[in-house]
């Protein structure tokens, strides 16, 4: 698989020394921390055919079966400070809807924050995960990303059987896990030259993505759920709602559904 992935990048691709692929690995993510933390070098990218321990936001499992999807990870090592990368996670999100697009002809949505959709039906996540230093600056950022490409509705578990999707599903075609994997890798890359410089271009973007915009929305804290609008997001990555009353707020945190189209939080 690994020499199949680089047949398909560009001879320029810089980062092509630094991929590894694993047929099978706890977590793409997991490992790639330790090896950061180690020192290895911006670029660094794990790809998994299947991992025993596939992670998402909150703590939560990404169920990532054997021969079906991408898990990928990769590391990257900006010079700035973490507050300058409340983006990463939005920046992702976009990033691989290009990769996406350009394997399939179709361009997936966002749903607020880190999940690509089709339809109803979740086709990726992301996890985004910042190292520090001993003193405090940033040290490095893991990317992880999990698309699920071949899978057809039946296999899927069947607690997520109505909210899971593929790109064989998105598409009714069959999906090259190894051009997927390649595009996924040329946009990340391009995402990161300009991370820091093209902030605005990115957001102008996500907005047109983003499927939660424009829609009624369930704010969910703890055991709390509130309904409101969403109208934007804003410069940092957060979701701008109006509540009934016309109050409006920036929300950082907690889970946010879209009420009525989706049966996931």
């Amino acid at each position: 698989m690994k020499d199949e992935i680089l047949s398909l990048l560009s001879p320029q691709y810089p980062w092509r020394e630094t991929l590894a692929y694993f047929p099978e690995i706890d977590s793409t993510n997991s490992r790639l921390k330790q090896l950061a933390q180690e020192g290895t070098p911006a670029g660094t990218a794990l790809i998994a055919g299947h991992q025993t321990g596939g992670r998402g936001r909150k703590g939560r499992s990404f169920f990532s079966p054997e021969g079906v999807g991408i898990y990928l990870s990769i590391l990257l090592r900006p010079q700035c400070e973490a507050a300058q990368l409340m983006h990463l996670t939005c920046a992702t999100a976009v990033a691989m809807c290009d990769a996406m697009e350009r394997v399939t002809g179709v361009r997936p949505g966002i749903k607020w924050t880190n999940d690509l959709v089709f339809g109803t039906r979740k086709l990726s996540g992301i996890l985004t995960e910042l190292g520090f230093t001993p003193q405090g600056g940033l040290d490095y950022a893991v990317v992880g990303i999990g698309v699920n490409c071949c899978q057809r509705e039946t296999d899927f578990p069947p607690e997520i059987r109505d909210m899971a999707g593929s790109l064989a599903m998105m598409t009714g075609k069959n999906i090259d896990r190894a051009q997927v994997a390649a595009s996924m890798l040329d946009a990340l890359y391009r995402m990161n030259e300009t991370l820091l410089t093209g902030v605005d271009a990115m957001f102008t973007q996500y907005r047109k993505d983003c499927v939660t915009l424009g829609h009624p929305v369930s704010l969910v804290r703890g055991g709390e759920v509130r309904h409101a609008f969403a109208e934007t997001v804003d410069e940092a990555g957060a979701l701008v709602v109006r509540y009934p009353d016309g109050h409006r707020e920036a929300v950082n945190s907690g889970e946010v559904s879209v009420r009525g189209m989706y049966g996931y939080l």
